[in-house]
């Protein structure tokens, strides 16, 4: 028996009670992704572009304890200015609950309170994956196990170009989540259009997405289903430039001893000050475009359901 804090905005609860579209959103994109305040720009323009497209954004975060599906304005303007917002994995999700505490929810989080929620398809910018060196660090993102456990269809740009895509991929394919390239057979690389690694199958309409991830789930499989959505082109920024800030990342990440939870946002912004800003640019016009798709697959299963 489902027992979670569930806090269910009133506009999601109507648009569910009505068979209606909703698309989860997380929340670490927000807290921890973006500075100030493009952060609140950027996720206020994604609940939009989700309702411009057919369906209700659920952007979705812990608040004194409660998990929050939905949130009001007020509410996501403190999840982008709360310097005390915790980042919130699978692990953490019961302290927070349990002290009452105020956390951005990660892709794996998101999963867990989007499947607790009933909602079955979530918008994030890149996956988690395994990240380079993990031979040595077994840095292994948790967003990987969850998409092995967690029937949520995760529209992204791929996984973080900071990460090992192969290993990441290989990951996947041992857990058995089936990843859907669209509008390319290749796997995206979040601010890179293309990794050089396949994707297992590529679909680019919205209903015929749908179908695969009705299927999977009707045959008893129920893991997540990644669908990669690469970044437009105007704004996709080439590999081996990409590369080159990249290293430069990692090494002083390295240097200063970085590793964990806090590897991730501290690549993205160390690339962020690499790049002059042309980085967070593409972070926003990606997560802008997998808010479109992603409110299409969710228009595409709320039609099958």
């Amino acid at each position: 028996m489902n027992t979670a804090p569930l806090l269910i905005a009133p506009e999601v609860a109507a648009a569910q009670a009505h068979g209606q579209a909703v698309v989860a959103l997380e929340s670490t994109i927000i807290a921890h992704g973006m500075p100030w305040p493009e952060n609140l720009h950027t996720a206020q323009a994604v609940e939009q572009v989700v309702r411009e497209h057919g369906a209700v954004p659920a952007t979705i975060a812990l608040l004194d304890g409660q998990i929050c599906i939905g949130l009001t304005p007020e509410q996501l303007q403190q999840v982008a200015q709360d310097p005390g917002m915790m980042k919130a994995s699978r692990r953490d999700l019961g302290f927070a609950v349990a002290m009452r505490r105020n956390a951005a929810t990660t892709v794996s989080a998101t999963m867990i309170c989007a499947h607790l929620g009933g909602i079955e398809v979530f918008v994030t910018g890149g996956i988690g994956g395994v990240h380079r060196e993990a031979s040595s660090t077994f840095d292994i993102s948790a967003d990987l196990q969850e998409l092995a456990r967690t029937p949520v269809a995760v529209v992204c740009a791929g996984a973080k170009s900071i990460l090992d895509i192969g290993l990441t991929l290989e990951y996947l394919e041992t857990q058995g989540v089936p990843v859907i390239s669209r509008g390319q057979a290749n796997f995206a690389a979040f601010y890179t259009q293309d990794s050089g690694f396949a994707a297992d199958q590529r679909i680019d309409s919205a209903a015929d997405q749908a179908r695969l991830i009705r299927a999977h789930w009707q045959l008893g499989l129920n893991s997540g289903v990644v669908l990669s959505n690469p970044i437009p082109d105007a704004d996709a920024i080439a590999r081996a430039t990409m590369d080159g800030w990249i290293t430069q990342a990692l090494a002083d990440a390295r240097a200063q001893g970085i590793s964990g939870k806090a590897s991730t946002p501290f690549l993205l912004a160390r690339i962020k000050e690499l790049s002059a800003g042309v980085s967070l640019k593409a972070n926003q016009a990606l997560v802008l475009h997998n808010a479109r798709v992603g409110a299409e697959l969710a228009v595409a299963m709320a039609a099958q359901r």
